[in-house]
């Protein structure tokens, strides 16, 4: 029996759409698990938000490690709440850019 995959969610801002799904891509081929956020057509509700939020976090338990894609080490607010989510759940954090 094989090993089980590893886990990987993605964290990043909604503006790098097409690098989260070009990193997706790249790990997806190199046999990785891949969780993602969520992606929309138009911008949520705030109560969508609140329940997309919740649900990203479920995805970093779920991850063995999580990978903020961050072209030009931008990293928002949001993102940044995800990164010391995971920390506090003890998750490795790396990033695809220096900050």
């Amino acid at each position: 029996m094989t090993a089980r995959p590893e886990i990987v969610c993605l964290c990043g801002s909604a503006r790098f759409v097409n690098e989260m799904r070009a990193v997706n891509s790249e790990l997806t081929l190199a046999g990785v698990i891949v969780v993602a956020p969520s992606e929309a057509d138009q911008s949520p509700t705030p109560e969508q938000k609140a329940v997309l939020d919740a649900l990203h976090r479920r995805k970093i338990d779920l991850a063995d490690r999580v990978l903020v894609v961050n072209p030009g080490g931008y990293v928002g607010e949001s993102t940044r709440g995800e990164i010391d989510y995971a920390r506090a759940a003890g998750k490795p954090v790396s990033f695809t850019h220096p900050l």
